[in-house]
């Protein structure tokens, strides 16, 4: 039998899936390459086919804060499985996520489970737009909140990672109501718009926080209107803290969207809100949303576990291993002499090259389009780090990652630096 090999996979592929993976992304056509195909992780680690090690901080974009094949996970899987993986009908575990969730998030007294963050989104939109009678829809440019039609237009990472704006076949019917405003920017809004939708920590621009007040200023231009202010945590939901952005920044939206964290490695999405809100939803209202899978027991036992790690040690821990990666990262460019920011919120970093960080999508573009990405991600990859193949994506240290994880990586991070210092020799320097 021929030796399994990332290139082989990657050919296998190419012939009956497009492009040759389920996710563009993973195609590594943002970084050149060939993708490495994942044959097991276990903690901070992954092994590729041909056996690599790397230390991965993709960790499945977020979804696996406790890292890879965490035990207690593991066992609450299986232990589900055991008596059946998915029935079309409501279980105990669906209404047990469910309490944890709006026992966690101040304001949030109902929510409705689904099986992706594009699904959350996607349903919560048309909720506001149930529930107030609206038509518009108001979000960042930069900011990715899935792929619904409505809301592809200047994507973030999912569309920037391959160098669009937008996507084909979403037709100008479907965008008439999608009102696109730079980041950072309180936009005016009036009585059309239904919702107003964004990341309160913009991590799909390669993290750019929110300036200063600037989410109060959109709850306030929110209830001018009266339009409705929707939270998208599907990164920030419980990996900013036990109470998501909400409890971190003491602003409280109408609606939330929640995924990767809450389904422990497992298809899953949550969007919720006030039970006033939430009875426009059938059966009780008229906005229709439904899903075969919704609730599915192998996911909700999985969120229950790891939502019962996340204790505050934990998030002291994994703020602490984030703060140290951070600022060994920073360490690493300045000693090259490599202008690049690394901006952290919480257990959040992102990478820039240039001397400024971004405070917009404009100036993460900016950023991206000095090209030193690929260098730096292949240099790590090449030393066992696994950094996302996306210049737009963040990083996401998890609970199991150790000092010698870090200490490894920084070290990989000085060669890496090093490199780009090399292709930038005789160039204009960021």
């Amino acid at each position: 039998m021929a030796e399994l090999t990332n290139e082989a996979l990657y050919a296998r592929g190419l012939e009956v899936i497009p492009g040759g993976v389920n996710s563009p992304v993973r195609a590594f056509r943002s970084v050149g390459g060939t993708p490495y195909f994942v044959a097991r992780g276990d903690g901070a680690h992954v092994w590729d086919v041909e056996g690599r090690r790397f230390i991965d901080y993709v960790q499945s974009y977020g979804a696996s804060i406790l890292g890879h094949a965490h035990p207690a996970v593991l066992a609450a899987v299986a232990d589900a499985a055991s008596r059946g993986t998915t029935f079309g009908a409501p279980t105990e575990g669906e209404v047990r996520l469910a309490e944890e969730l709006c026992a966690r998030v101040p304001g949030m007294e109902q929510v409705r489970l689904v099986s992706s963050g594009t699904e959350a989104v996607m349903s919560a939109v048309r909720l506001a737009r149930g529930a107030t009678g609206r038509s518009k829809i108001v979000k960042f440019a930069g900011m990715y909140h899935g792929h619904s039609d409505a809301l592809l237009a200047a994507g973030g990472s999912g569309v920037a990672d391959q160098g669009l704006s937008g996507s084909d076949g979403v037709t100008a019917g479907a965008v008439a109501d999608t009102v696109v405003v730079p980041w950072n920017v309180v936009p005016e809004l009036d009585e059309s718009v239904a919702v107003l939708c964004v990341e309160p920590v913009a991590a799909n621009m390669g993290l750019v926080p929110a300036a200063e007040g600037f989410l109060d200023e959109l709850r306030a231009e929110c209830d001018r209107v009266g339009a409705l202010l929707l939270f998208d945590e599907v990164i920030t939901g419980f990996r900013l803290g036990p109470g998501g952005a909400t409890a971190r920044f003491g602003v409280r939206p109408d609606l939330w969207t929640f995924g990767k964290v809450i389904g422990g490695g497992l298809p899953v999405g949550a969007f919720g809100a006030s039970a006033e809100i939430m009875s426009h939803l059938a059966p009780l209202g008229g906005v229709y949303q439904a899903g075969t899978l919704s609730g599915n027991p192998l996911a909700t036992a999985a969120g229950l576990t790891v939502l019962e790690h996340l204790t505050p040690a934990a998030f002291a821990q994994l703020d602490a291993t984030a703060a140290r990666l951070a600022i060994g990262l920073q360490d690493a460019f300045d000693q090259a002499g490599v202008a690049a920011v690394v901006p952290r919120v919480g257990p959040l970093i992102g990478l820039f090259f240039g001397a400024e960080a971004p405070v917009d999508y404009d100036g993460a573009k900016r950023s991206v389009d000095l090209g030193c990405y690929p260098t730096f991600f292949h240099s790590m990859i090449d030393d066992g780090i696994a950094l996302a193949p996306g210049p737009y994506e963040v990083l996401f240290p998890s609970l199991a990652h150790r000092d010698d994880d870090i200490d490894a990586t920084l070290a990989a991070a000085r060669r890496a630096a090093v490199a780009v210092a090399a292709t930038l020799d005789g160039k204009d320097r960021p």
